[in-house]
């Protein structure tokens, strides 16, 4: 009798169906914040030829949902593991961006000769949330290896993606904010004007997660700002949110 496969995936839908994501069943699958995160590259700022690098690019949905609504841009997935780097791979291929974006499998730590310093005009990811020495991984290896930093430290991610962007070029990190000082502290030096854009759950409630966009090598001031409300009180997505997540519109960084 054949075994089931270790890893079962589904096909599930982004962007209100505009996008087919093949995504495991159990372990780590793309949340809102990979939408978010596609969301905080700017239209204006991705003019004919640019190039986007999505570190740590899981089955590709920020990716994806970033070239569904920049028609110019082209784009590459970095991805430590395998099994997702495959699923990236697929659903490139099943939304026909084969022309635009790819994915590959590599470590940041040593990243494939193919990505050239200095390259990329935005740099996304959303990197680790939690510490594993200080917290209880998920016993499913695809969410723990996405969710907690197994020992590769938030700097390192900080450093690759100050590599990987050209002189003034843009990075985007969606985070927890719990952990919001780690990120502006390893920013701090190579970056400047930080942008912290809070994505609010509910009225009157804390924020747990930001977009944080930096520039490499420039000096402008740091600023928050207002950010959006996610949620309705009933629990339903706001207008402001449903135009993100079901109509491909960009975040509103103001300027």
């Amino acid at each position: 009798m054949n075994q089931p496969p270790l890893i079962q995936n589904k096909t599930n839908t982004i962007l209100g169906g505009k996008i087919q994501l093949i995504q495991p069943i159990t372990g780590y699958r793309a949340s809102i914040d990979s939408i978010f995160l596609g969301a905080s590259v700017e239209q204006k700022r991705a003019a004919k030829s640019q190039t986007l690098l999505d570190i740590g690019t899981g089955s590709g949905a920020a990716l994806l949902a970033a070239a569904h609504r920049l028609k110019n841009i082209k784009g590459i997935g970095l991805e430590f593991q395998r099994d997702m780097v495959r699923l990236a791979v697929q659903n490139i291929k099943n939304n026909n961006f084969q022309n635009r974006l790819e994915a590959m499998q590599g470590d940041l730590l040593l990243p494939p000769p193919r990505l050239a310093a200095s390259s990329f005009d935005h740099v996304m990811a959303n990197p680790p949330y939690y510490e594993s020495e200080i917290s209880v991984e998920s016993p499913f290896e695809s969410k723990a290896t996405s969710n907690h930093d197994k020992g590769i430290t938030l700097n390192s991610w900080i450093d690759f993606a100050y590599k990987m962007v050209k002189p003034r070029g843009y990075v985007h990190f969606v985070f927890t904010t719990a952990r919001l000082d780690d990120l502006i502290n390893a920013l701090y030096g190579g970056f400047g004007d930080i942008t912290i854009f809070p994505l609010w759950q509910k009225k009157n409630r804390e924020s747990k997660r930001v977009i944080v966009r930096a520039r490499k090598n420039v000096q402008s001031p740091s600023k928050i700002l207002p950010g959006i409300l996610v949620h309705e009180e009933n629990g339903d997505y706001t207008q402001e949110s449903q135009d993100i997540l079901t109509n491909s519109k960009g975040l509103n960084w103001g300027c």
